[in-house]
């Protein structure tokens, strides 16, 4: 059995963790730990306690795990309708061996050569690659050498800003700026200034590309955070370098992922109730002691950890007596919601691979559309994935394609009417078209805001927690540890945010956090027993 272990000052992880039951002591039995909601941070939280041999139940109100890493099905094709890009693969390789097995034994990836293939309503279209030069050598071609050698530039400084938060901030334990500062020292102080925390990151943009399209594309990676590019901190320029530093394909798609990581949890003695809804969290003696299910039954825990949208603990949903757990509700704006389309369909014309965008013409009307007038953007940028394609495949008779645009959450999205529905439905083909890709759907599954507000109670809608805007948003997220002793919080709505790398390192951070204080109460006996499911 492999030891959990920190992160050192290079962002791997090594050292073991303190264990729960360290060696020498009396014991007893078991500590029991509940995870509310199999999404991504609560599978890992769930594998990495059960690696260590605590008694783990995870209670999962859907039928089976991923959260929202999900799978649906259209015209008997079953497609990713959640996360559809796979990065920091370091972060998934280091929990699979902290768990005692090997990432590729369990899931079959392919590195992609091709990022995205992007689109401009005028016939323009521009590659992304891998590799940095080639991409280089593409946007010569596309806007000219001086844009090339911005893009060098813009890379250089992505790469910067993410060494410069990736162990102080992405892998800490919900810090502060001046936790920041404390961890540049002196001599790090002009790298931290760099990121430039206080621009937004379309006028950082401003100062590499002179080319509207591009700072258009590359703006687009704060929608990856549920933001608007407008608003949005340049730190999170970032992402540009994530991408560059690896894209992968998985076989049988994102939500393989979550099957793995379930599996995998089970196999080391994890317990998984599916189709069980928690509907409080207990509180005895002042801590956290357990879940009341809505059928009725009571399970009892030593810790709980929470992953699911922050949200829904501060609005009561799990009881007044975790309610303010999390500390009280910063007034940030909801992030992003969208509109989904999940399509076993035909699509002939503009050659698409696995990632394709479609660029609106007017980014700032779009985000103005979504955050300040809280409707449906009349002119919305189309993100499509085919999930058949590789890097340039042919086109197949049908196939799988998911399309995404960008909504607004909150109480006026949730009442947007089927009419408003069913016209931006037909603006997404109708924009295709106009690009060259002439899409024609046998089978077609729409997922509005409204249903992610459903299947994500108390987000009214917002998939990826609160929108990341201004320079201190980041710092809002609360971390694992919460106010109530003995119950924990993972998932994208907390520290260090959204995305399925980040919140697998949330799902760490709260093992981590309850092994830690676990370690502190009455020592109890470690026993291996198989782990198990129900769906009743």
């Amino acid at each position: 059995m492999v030891p959990m272990k920190r992160a050192n000052e290079t962002g791997r992880w090594n050292g073991p963790l303190e264990r729960a039951n360290p060696p020498g002591a009396t014991i007893m039995r078991r500590q029991r730990v509940i995870v509310i909601g199999a999404g991504v941070g609560g599978l890992v939280a769930a594998l990495l306690l059960a690696a260590e041999g605590l008694d783990v139940t995870v209670i999962e109100r859907a039928a089976g795990p991923g959260g929202k890493m999900r799978r649906v099905e259209a015209g008997g094709l079953l497609l990713d309708a959640g996360p559809t890009v796979f990065t920091m693969r370091w972060v998934f390789e280091q929990i699979f061996a902290e768990a005692g097995a090997t990432l590729c034994d369990h899931v079959r990836l392919q590195r992609a050569q091709t990022l995205a293939r992007h689109w401009w309503r005028d016939g323009a279209q521009l590659d992304l690659f891998a590799d940095r030069d080639r991409s280089a050598d593409a946007i010569g071609a596309f806007a000219g050498a001086a844009e090339a050698a911005a893009f060098v530039r813009f890379c250089a400084r992505a790469r910067s800003i993410y060494e410069s938060l990736r162990d102080s901030f992405i892998l800490a334990e919900r810090p502060g700026p001046i936790d920041l500062v404390r961890h540049a020292g002196f001599a790090g102080l002009p790298q931290l200034l760099r990121i430039s925390p206080f621009a937004t990151m379309w006028d950082e943009l401003g100062k590499y590309f002179r080319d509207p399209r591009l700072r258009q594309l590359f703006g687009r990676y704060a929608t990856y955070c549920g933001s608007s590019p407008f608003a949005a901190p340049a730190t999170l320029m970032l992402v540009a370098h994530v991408e560059l530093d690896g894209v992968w394909r998985l076989a049988g798609g994102m939500h393989s992922l979550a099957i793995a990581l379930a599996g995998l949890a089970q196999t080391r003695g994890a317990t998984f109730l599916y189709g069980r809804e928690a509907q409080r969290i207990l509180v005895s003696a002042g801590r956290a002691s357990g879940v009341l299910l809505a059928d009725g039954e009571t399970v009892e825990a030593d810790a709980v950890i929470m992953n699911g949208d922050v949200a829904a603990l501060r609005s009561g949903l799990f009881g007044h007596e975790a309610q303010d757990a999390a500390g009280g509700g910063s007034n940030a704006q909801p992030s992003l919601s969208a509109m989904t389309l999940a399509m076993r369909a035909s699509a002939r014309g503009a050659p698409l691979v696995h990632h394709n965008v479609f660029f609106s013409e007017d980014y700032r009307a779009e985000f103005d559309d979504i955050f300040t007038r809280r409707r449906l953007p009349k002119a919305p940028t189309i993100y499509v994935c085919a999930q058949d394609r590789e890097d340039d495949p042919a086109a197949r008779d049908e196939e799988r394609l998911f399309a995404l645009v960008n909504a607004p959450a909150g109480r006026d999205a949730l009442e947007l009417s089927p009419e408003e529905l069913n016209r931006c439905e037909e603006t997404i083909f109708g924009r295709l078209s106009d690009c060259g890709l002439h899409v024609s759907a046998t089978a077609t599954r729409r997922t509005s805001p409204a249903d992610f507000a459903r299947l994500f109670p108390a987000t009214q809608g917002a998939i990826y927690g609160q929108a990341s805007h201004g320079w201190m948003a980041s710092f809002t997220r609360p971390g694992a540890r919460t106010n109530l002793p003995g119950l924990y919080l993972a998932g994208g709505s907390v520290h260090p945010g959204p995305g399925a790398p980040m919140a697998a390192i949330s799902g760490r951070g709260a093992a981590r956090r309850a092994m830690m204080d676990l370690r502190s109460m009455r020592p109890l006996r470690r026993a291996a027993i198989a782990g198990g499911t129900s769906t009743r």
